[in-house]
C-alpha cells in the first residue's frame, strides 16, 4: 500500500486561539441506551462501593460473584501506597487493588454480543509489589489486548496518575467472557494488577455494522480499496473529543459510560471563532445516528475556522492525537449543522484530511443528514511506524475556494479514534521509553511476623550447625578479596587517564536508575547494554555494562578505551567515558537511535530499508572502516566488521562500533601483517587470517564484502537451516554472481528497485573483497569510491526513466520511503542533494539520494554494542 504522508505539522498559518463555542444548556442529556449488562468490580476490595449513582462490586468479599479463579492461590488484594502521589482516597476503584506474580482471571456470564471493557490501573507501590515491575499481558475473547505491558511506564510517559484502557470486543454464543492477566515471564519480580473492571454493553449497530456478511467497507485514507473491519474485530479507544465543548464524563453519558475529552489540547492548528448556535433549532436524531450514539451535548457543541474566508483557505483546522504505530485505525467525525447562516446544501461544503490524505473532497453535512440532525462519518488509516513506537494521527478540515460553497469554512461536532487489531489477534503497542531521572521510589516493606513460625527455628537451627563451615570460607574470602582489590588497582591504573570522561558509579547508577530492567536495550556477550540519561538528563546514552564480577572482556575493555578514546569520526561510533568502580567495567557511548544495521535487514519488524537507503549506509560505514586503515595515526583493523557492528543514528548515519577486538597493524614497513590469535565472528572472518593467523587490514576487507551482500540478500553471514550450498552467504552469493544468477539472492523487497548497471556494480564490488588472497582485494579507500560510483548509476537510472516517462516530481505518488516507480516496482522519487565528507582523503561527492529522518526515537530491544567472539 501506498506511504502514509507524515502528520501535519506545520501550516501556512497558525493564529492565537480564540473562545471556542460554549456548551448549549438545554436540561438534562437523554440516557437512551439501557445496557443489558453494566458490570463494574472494584477489585482487591472487601465489599461495595458507591460512586455517581452506580456500584462497584467488590470482588474480595467471600461469596463474591466476581472473585478471580487464581489456580496457585498467590494472587492478594492490597491497598495502594498512601505515599503515591496524587492519590485520592476517595477515587473508586483506585484505592485498591488485585495483584499476583502468577497468572488469574476473572469470568463473566453476560449475553452475546459486543461490550465495552474497560481495566483502570492506578500504578503504586502495593504491599511488597513494587510500582516498576508491572509488566503484564491481558487477553479476552481470543485478543490479546496487552502485551508486556507496564502501567508505571505508560503512566510516566502519559502524565495520568491513575487511567483506563478501554476495549470493544464481541462475546460469543457460549456467553462467557474470560479475561486473564499473566505476568511477563522470564523475570521473576514482575506481576500483574488490575484495579478495577467493567464490562458494558454496547448497542449492536454501535460501533459493529451486523449486516449478512459480518464485514463494513470504510474508506481508507490513500487507498483506492476501502477496508474491510468485521464485527468479529476487536477495538482499542484511543481517544474520545468533544470538539468546541467542555469534559464529559461517564455518569453523562449515554448509558455506556464512555468518556469524551475537551478538545483543546489537542487543537495543533486554528483560527476558531464563536460558532453562533440558533436556539430554536431541536437536535432532530435520525435511526441512523440514535441519540445514544454520542451525548447530547457533543452535537451542540462545534468548532469552525472563521469568518474570514482569506484566511480559512490558507490553514487547515487540525487535530493531532498520539498513537501507537504499525496499526489499522478506525476514525469517527461527528457532525452536525445548526448554525443560523446554514440554510441549504453547499453552503458549507470543506475537505477532509486523515493523517494528511484527502478522505472527503466534498463534505456537505446539510446534504447528508439536513439541518440540525446529527451524523458520523468512518474512516480508516494505516499508520506507518517508519521505525518509531509512536507517531501523531492528524484529522484535518479544508476550506473550499469561493464558488462551489456560500461559506468558505469548516465544522466538527466530536471525534473518536479506535485502533483495529492486527492479523495476529493483537491490540498492544510498545511500551513508551522511560521518563529521565524517574525516582525509583522506596523499596517495598511488609509487615514482620509477631512471632517466630516453623520454618524460621528450622532455619535458626540449621544456621548454628553450619556456622562453623562459613567461618571457615569467610577467612578463605577475605583473602581472595584483599587479592582481587590489588588485581583490580591495577588494571584501573593502567588504563588511559585523561583521554575520556570518567564516570562514578553512582553517575551510572542515577543515569540507568540503578540499572532498571527496563532500560535494556540489548545484550551480548559483553553484558546488558542500558539506555541511560546523563548530564540531568539532557543527554541520551548507551552504557555497556560487563556482566559483574565476570574478568572475562578485561583485555577488550581496555582497547575499546585505548581506541576510541582517540579516535573522533562521523562514521564511528562516539565513547563518551567508561566506569571502572567497585569492580564494575562500564562503557558509556552516543546513544545509536536506530539500531543496528542487521536490525533492519531480518528477523525483525521493522519495515525493509529501500535501496538508495542501503547504498547510503554501506558508503557511511565504508568511509568509518578506511578512517581506521589509512586516517587515524596508526592502522588499526578492526577485525569484527560485520552488519550487527555498524549502528544507525536518529538520520540514519552510519558509525562503525565495538572495537574490543581491534588491533594497530604493522608498526614497520618490513612487517605486512600482525601475528596474533584468531578471533571474530563465524562467516565474517578472512579464510586467509583463519589458516594463517596472519592479520591485515584487507581482513577487514573481506569482512565488508560480507556485508556488503548481507544488506543486498537481506540474510545472515551464516543460516543453518538453509540448503547446504546457501549455509555461508558469502560462498553462495559468489556462487551466484559468477553464474549469472545474481537475480536469486537479491532481497525480494527490492526486485524492480535496482537498476541493473547499479547492482552490476555492486556485486562486482563486493566480489573483488572477497577474493582469497588478501592482495588481491581493493583497499576501503577504493571500495568507498567504487559504492559512491554505483550510487551515481542508481541515481543516473532513477533519473532517466522519470524524464522517459515525461512526469514532473509534484505530480508523482509517494510511495514507501520516497520511492517511485522503475522497472515495475520501487525507487526513489527525490532529488535531494546529498554531501559528505570522507574522512580519511576529505574527498566529497554528491548525488540525489534520499535523506530520512525522524523527531521520534524508537527503542531497539535488539541493539548490539557487543562483539561474538570465536
Amino acid at each position: 500500500m501506498k506511504n502514509m504522508k507524515p502528520p501535519l505539522l506545520s501550516f501556512l498559518f497558525i493564529s492565537v486561539l480564540l473562545e471556542p463555542l460554549m456548551v448549549l444548556v438545554t436540561g438534562d442529556n437523554i440516557g437512551a441506551y439501557s445496557p443489558v449488562d453494566d458490570i463494574a468490580v472494584n477489585c482487591g476490595s472487601p465489599g461495595n462501593s458507591s460512586e455517581s449513582s452506580r456500584t462497584w462490586i467488590g470482588d474480595a468479599e467471600d461469596g463474591s460473584t466476581y472473585s478471580p479463579i487464581d489456580e496457585t492461590h498467590s494472587s492478594i488484594k492490597a491497598s495502594a501506597s498512601v505515599s503515591s502521589p496524587s492519590f485520592h482516597n476517595n477515587l473508586i476503584p483506585y484505592q485498591t487493588a488485585r495483584l499476583s506474580r502468577s497468572e488469574f482471571n476473572y469470568t463473566f456470564r453476560v449475553a452475546a454480543g459486543p461490550k465495552f471493557v474497560r481495566l483502570h490501573f492506578f500504578p503504586s507501590d502495593y504491599h511488597n509489589f513494587r510500582r516498576a515491575y508491572s509488566f503484564f499481558s491481558v487477553k479476552a475473547a481470543g485478543y490479546t489486548l496487552l502485551d508486556n505491558f507496564s502501567a508505571s511506564l505508560f503512566s510516566d510517559h502519559t502524565g495520568f496518575t491513575n487511567f483506563h484502557k478501554e476495549f470493544c470486543l464481541t462475546v460469543g454464543a457460549d456467553q462467557i467472557l474470560n479475561v486473564t492477566f499473566a505476568p511477563t515471564p522470564g523475570n521473576p519480580d514482575a506481576y500483574a494488577f488490575v484495579n478495577g473492571i467493567e464490562v458494558v454493553s454496547m448497542p449492536e449497530h454501535l460501533y459493529y455494522n451486523a449486516v449478512v456478511d459480518s464485514t463494513e467497507r470504510i474508506e481508507l485514507a490513500g487507498q483506492q480499496a476501502p477496508y474491510t473491519f468485521r464485527t468479529t474485530d476487536a477495538l482499542e479507544a484511543v481517544k474520545r473529543l468533544n470538539v468546541g465543548g467542555q469534559f464529559v464524563g461517564p455518569a453523562d453519558d449515554t448509558g455506556m459510560y464512555r468518556t469524551w475529552e475537551a478538545d483543546e489540547a489537542y487543537l495543533t492548528s486554528s483560527n476558531i471563532g464563536v460558532l453562533p448556535v440558533n436556539t430554536t433549532i431541536q437536535l432532530n436524531y435520525s435511526e441512523q445516528v440514535p441519540n445514544y450514539t454520542a451525548p447530547d451535548s457533543v452535537y451542540r457543541t462545534a468548532r469552525t475556522m472563521g469568518t474570514d474566508k482569506r484566511i480559512n483557505l490558507s490553514y487547515n483546522l487540525t487535530w493531532s492525537v498520539e498513537v501507537d504505530t504499525d496499526f489499522y485505525y478506525l476514525v469517527r467525525l461527528h457532525f452536525c449543522e445548526f448554525q443560523i447562516e446554514i440554510n441549504k446544501h453547499s453552503d458549507r461544503a470543506f475537505k477532509i484530511f486523515i493523517d494528511s490524505q484527502l478522505v472527503e473532497g466534498r463534505a456537505d453535512v446539510t446534504r447528508w443528514s439536513g439541518k440540525g440532525v446529527p451524523i458520523y462519518r468512518d474512516y480508516a488509516v494505516y499508520m506507518h511506524g517508519g521505525g518509531k513506537k509512536r507517531t501523531n494521527l492528524s484529522v484535518a478540515l479544508g476550506a473550499l475556494p469561493d464558488g462551489s460553497t456560500l461559506h468558505s469554512d469548516a465544522i466538527l461536532n466530536g471525534l473518536e479514534i479506535f485502533k483495529i487489531n492486527n492479523p495476529g489477534k493483537n491490540l498492544s503497542g510498545l511500551n513508551p521509553d522511560p521518563v529521565p531521572n524517574k525516582p525509583p521510589g522506596p523499596p517495598p516493606t511488609s509487615k514482620a511476623p509477631s512471632s517466630f513460625s516453623r520454618a524460621a527455628k528450622i532455619a535458626i537451627v540449621a544456621g548454628g550447625t553450619s556456622g562453623f563451615t562459613v567461618l571457615s570460607l569467610l577467612a578463605f574470602f577475605l583473602y581472595w578479596r584483599r587479592n582481587g582489590a590489588k588485581e583490580s588497582a591495577s588494571s584501573k591504573s593502567s588504563l588511559p587517564s585523561g583521554l575520556c570522561r570518567h564516570f562514578s558509579l553512582a553517575e551510572i547508577r542515577a543515569a540507568t536508575n540503578n540499572f532498571d530492567e527496563v532500560f535494556i536495550i540489548g545484550v551480548g556477550g559483553f553484558g546488558n547494554v542500558y539506555k541511560g540519561y546523563i548530564d540531568g538528563g539532557a543527554t541520551q546514552v548507551a552504557i555497556k555494562r560487563l556482566k559483574p564480577g565476570s574478568r572475562q572482556g578485561l583485555h577488550e575493555f581496555r582497547t575499546e578505551i585505548e581506541m576510541l578514546s582517540q579516535l573522533r569520526h562521523l562514521h564511528l561510533v562516539s565513547l563518551i567515558g567508561f566506569c571502572n568502580d567497585a569492580g564494575e567495567m562500564i562503557l558509556v557511548y552516543d546513544y545509536m537511535a536506530r539500531g543496528t544495521v542487521s536490525d533492519h535487514l531480518y528477523n525483525t519488524d521493522n519495515p525493509p530499508l529501500p535501496w538508495k537507503q542501503r547504498l547510503q549506509i554501506c558508503i557511511g560505514a565504508a568511509r568509518g572502516l578506511d578512517y581506521l586503515h589509512t586516517g587515524a595515526e596508526h592502522t588499526i583493523i578492526h577485525r569484527d566488521m560485520k552488519t550487527a557492528n555498524i549502528l544507525l543514528d536518529e538520520k540514519w548515519v552510519a558509525k562503525v562500533s565495538d572495537f574490543g577486538l581491534s588491533k594497530f597493524g604493522p608498526t614497520s614497513v618490513s612487517k605486512t601483517h600482525v601475528s596474533t590469535i584468531v578471533k571474530g565472528t563465524l562467516g565474517y572472518l578472512d579464510p586467509e587470517y583463519y589458516k594463517r593467523q596472519q592479520l591485515t587490514d584487507k581482513s577487514d576487507v573481506y569482512s565488508f564484502g560480507v556485508v556488503l551482500f548481507e544488506v543486498l540478500c537481506a540474510r545472515p553471514a551464516v543460516n543453518r537451516t538453509a540448503p547446504k550450498e546457501q549455509i555461508n552467504l558469502a560462498a553462495w552469493a559468489q556462487s551466484c554472481c559468477k553464474s549469472g544468477d545474481v537475480e536469486k539472492i537479491v532481497d525480494p523487497h527490492l526486485k524492480g528497485a535496482i537498476a541493473s548497471e547499479c547492482l552490476n556494480k555492486f556485486c562486482e564490488i563486493a566480489v573483488s573483497c572477497l577474493q582469497g588472497e588478501g592482495a588481491k582485494r581493493p583497499s576501503m579507500n577504493d571500495v568507498v569510491g567504487n559504492l559512491e560510483f554505483a550510487l551515481q548509476l542508481q541515481v543516473s537510472a532513477e533519473q532517466e526513466a522519470i524524464d522517459h516517462a515525461g512526469a514532473s516530481i509534484d505530480d508523482r505518488d509517494d510511495n514507501d520511503h520516497g520511492m517511485a516507480s522503475i522497472g515495475g516496482d520501487a525507487m526513489d522519487s527525490s532529488d535531494e542533494a546529498f554531501s559528505s565528507s570522507n574522512g580519511s582523503g576529505g574527498k566529497s561527492s554528491k548525488a540525489a539520494v534520499t535523506t530520512i529522518s525522524s523527531n521520534d526515537v524508537r527503542d531497539v530491544s535488539t541493539n548490539n554494542y557487543d562483539s561474538q567472539i570465536l
